[in-house]
């Protein structure tokens, strides 16, 4: 973070000093929510949550470095006293990025937006320091947080932003007010709390309604839902996508022999080729989506093409592809899941397993409401449709949904199977697989499904499922 004094930090969040010898002390370290993260010149931001009150650390996070404690009520250190603490938070967000004044990109979307963002960072790295979210954190708090590591010499600012309901976007966008918005893609995540897809519509484009006359929209010219909302900003709009009017778009797509797309670039300075280092089509749109972004940045297609085709993944549990010894090739996707991205990574596993046998372990997608048997269903027939070699649907009604759906389509009898739980799906792996086989696990993060892949990548004790 930029130094700001104790004195200047209070005025900006409202907030009253309290056991603090000298107010002109500077906080030049990170803003930390977590004591174990503090380092010399830290401000500790003590949440009360659930089970832990992160007040009962002021002391620790003291003793370790913090000049002082941003918090609710006093903690016998040096603190700085709000009413609302989250508030308190953003309010120092917003006035240290409007110190800055750096270039403030944010995107949203249903799914990508993780693996979108790590590419537009890594592009961008290429132009001008970048700062960037780190893995998901893209709600009231990480973001905020991603934004106060970002210091004098910043030129890009790349936050993702997420959304549970109408509203959400539009409060995160007053903490940081995007120069440039994204918006990927409307789909199924989160369908049973937003109530419908016209609902997520009308929350994702709250990021390009914020944005101010001289800023940019990017927007996906594939989706009509983020096509439209070109209507909802003042903007200047940017399309990307594979339709012919899309300002940044790819030709001639295709995949290589293990799975990763290739296809020429082209924008409106020019053009380029590119094959990424990630796997499965649906990342070409992403690719777009920072193509865009990095050419209304100023930088050339050509640096683009080459900033993507050496960009890697930097989030764990996203198409992380990792070979063993026997050959066998664990695709671990289990951070997350929607009906979306469950079909990006069924059509990657069958690319990427061409000539192979290939396994799709697949868990329960979350918040569906509604719709969720229709499309535990539908990702169940289309793995019969790409024809996966199995299917092995883990955990309870929904993975049952997903197992009929299998089992409707095409009568697979023995190619599909409904275990309970990852236990019973690594033993069944551990029993069944042959070297070459390529093994797809995905599912909603709170199922816990990373646990197969640990299995079977780090050798853990027959009978053990490796909980990390």
């Amino acid at each position: 973070m930029i130094a700001l004094s104790l004195a200047e930090i209070a005025a900006i969040v409202g907030g009253q000093p309290h056991d603090i010898p000298d107010p002109s002390v500077t906080v030049t370290g990170p803003v930390v929510i977590d004591s174990r993260q503090v380092a010399a010149g830290s401000l500790f931001v003590a949440f009360a949550g659930e089970r832990v009150d992160g007040h009962d650390y002021a002391q620790r996070a003291f003793e370790a470095g913090a000049v002082a404690v941003l918090a609710a009520r006093p903690v016998g250190v040096p603190a700085i006293v709000v009413d609302d603490v989250q508030g308190a938070l953003g309010a120092l967000a917003r006035a240290v990025v409007r110190r800055l004044g750096t270039d403030v990109v944010a995107l949203t979307g249903s799914s990508g937006k993780t693996s979108t963002k790590d590419l537009i960072a890594q592009v961008l790295q290429r132009h001008a320091p970048t700062v960037f979210t780190p893995g998901s954190l893209n709600n009231e708090i990480g973001l905020p947080l991603t934004a106060l590591t970002a210091g004098p010499e910043t030129r890009h600012l790349v936050l993702e932003m997420g959304a549970r309901g109408v509203g959400h976007i539009r409060y995160l966008t007053g903490l940081t007010p995007p120069t440039i918005g994204l918006v990927l893609n409307v789909g199924s995540a989160h369908i049973g709390e937003f109530g419908g897809r016209e609902q997520i519509a009308l929350a994702k484009g709250e990021l390009v309604e914020s944005l101010p006359e001289d800023g940019c929209a990017v927007l996906n010219a594939d989706d009509p839902l983020v096509r439209a909302m070109a209507s909802r900003t003042k903007a200047r709009v940017l399309l990307f996508g594979e339709a012919a009017d899309a300002d940044v778009r790819a030709e001639n797509v295709r995949l290589t022999a293990a799975g990763q797309p290739s296809f020429s670039l082209h924008t409106p300075s020019g053009c380029g080729d590119v094959t990424l280092r990630l796997y499965g089509e649906h990342h070409v749109s992403n690719a777009l989506a920072a193509a865009a972004v990095a050419h209304e940045l100023g930088m050339s297609a050509d640096e683009i093409a080459r900033a993507l085709s050496e960009a890697g993944t930097l989030s764990r549990w996203r198409m992380e592809v990792t070979e063993r010894p026997d050959g066998v090739t664990v695709v671990n996707d289990a951070y997350n899941a929607n009906p979306e991205s469950m079909r990006a990574a069924l059509r990657a596993l069958v690319a990427m397993g061409k000539g192979r046998r290939t396994w799709a372990v697949l868990g329960p997608m979350a918040e569906l409401g509604d719709e969720s048997l229709t499309e535990h269903d539908a990702v169940g027939r289309l793995a019969v449709r790409l024809n996966v070699s199995k299917l092995v649907a883990v955990g309870g009604r929904e993975a049952s949904w997903l197992q009929l759906g299998a089992y409707n389509e095409g009568s697979w009898g023995e190619e599909s199977v409904h275990v309970s739980d990852a236990q019973a799906a690594v033993d069944l792996l551990r029993s069944e697989l042959r070297p070459g086989d390529v093994v797809l696990v995905k599912a909603s993060r709170s199922i816990g499904l990373e646990r197969v892949a640990f299995a079977l990548l780090d050798g853990a004790a027959e009978g053990e499922v490796a909980a990390r």
